[in-house]
C-alpha cells in the first residue's frame, strides 16, 4: 500500500498515513484495518439470490450481475437509478441496457428509474423487493465495496428480506481504482470512504439504522 518513505512521515499521534493527515476527521492510522473492514459489504451468497444493483453510472456491476446470471446464480435482478446528477443518463436504464447486451433476458430484469437517492432506491424497488421474497430468494445488494448504507438501507427498509449479502466492485474515479488497500492515499476515496463510515455509525446510534453483524457469510440484525 505504501512504500518505506511514506510509512516513516507517521507523526507520533498516528494521524498520518501515508503522508495524508487524517486528524481533520479524528482518523488514526490504526484505525483504517477497522474502517475497511466495517463498511465493506463484500459477502456473497453462494447460490441462487436476486441481486439489487444500486443506481450508479459504472459498468462494473452489470459486469459482474450478467456473470452470476450466466452461472444460473441470478434469476432475479433488481437495477435502480434516477437521472446522474453527474451525466445526466438514467442508471436504472442504463444499467438495465448494459445487461441485456451481455446477455441478460429482459423478462429477468426489474427496473426503478424514479430515485435520487440510495433510499429512494430501496424505497421504490418494494415490489420488486417483495417478488424476491415471495420466490425465496437471498438479496444481495451490488454496490460500491464500500457502500455500507447500501445494505443499512435495505436492512431498514425492508426487513422481510433478511438476511442480506453483499457483492461488492471497486469504483473508479478521476482514472484511479478506489480498492481496499489505496483508500486512504486515493483524495476523493478517503473522502467517500471515511463518510460512509461517520454516517452509517452516526445512523446505528441514533436508531434510524438497524446494528448489524456478519454471521455465516450474511448481514443480519444484532
Amino acid at each position: 500500500m505504501t512504500n518505506q518513505g511514506e510509512a516513516s512521515e507517521l507523526g507520533g499521534d498516528g494521524s498520518v498515513y501515508a503522508g495524508i493527515d487524517f486528524s481533520v476527521a479524528d482518523i488514526g492510522l490504526e484505525q483504517v484495518p477497522e474502517i475497511t473492514a466495517f463498511v465493506d459489504i463484500e459477502a456473497p451468497p453462494t447460490g441462487p439470490a436476486a441481486y439489487f444493483v444500486f443506481g450508479t453510472n459504472q459498468t462494473l456491476p452489470a459486469d459482474l450481475v450478467a456473470d452470476r446470471h450466466q452461472q444460473g446464480l441470478a434469476p432475479l435482478i433488481i437495477v435502480t437509478g434516477g437521472i446522474n446528477r453527474h451525466n445526466g443518463i438514467v442508471e436504472g436504464h442504463v444499467l438495465r441496457d448494459l445487461l441485456i447486451e451481455r446477455g441478460v433476458p429482459e423478462d429477468v430484469i426489474r427496473v426503478e428509474a424514479e430515485s435520487a437517492d440510495t433510499w429512494q432506491n430501496v424505497q421504490n424497488s418494494a415490489t420488486f423487493l417483495d417478488e424476491a421474497v415471495q420466490l425465496g430468494l437471498p438479496v444481495t445488494a451490488v454496490s460500491k465495496w464500500y457502500h455500507r448504507r447500501a445494505i443499512q438501507i435495505l436492512a431498514s427498509v425492508c426487513s422481510k428480506a433478511e438476511p442480506l449479502h453483499g457483492l461488492s466492485y471497486e469504483p473508479i474515479y478521476s482514472g484511479v481504482p478506489i480498492t481496499r488497500d489505496i483508500w486512504p492515499e486515493h483524495l476523493d476515496g478517503r473522502r467517500r470512504v471515511i463518510r460512509e463510515w461517520q454516517e452509517t455509525r452516526r445512523r446505528i446510534t441514533d436508531g434510524s439504522f438497524v446494528s448489524l453483524q456478519r454471521v455465516n457469510g450474511a448481514f443480519v440484525p444484532r
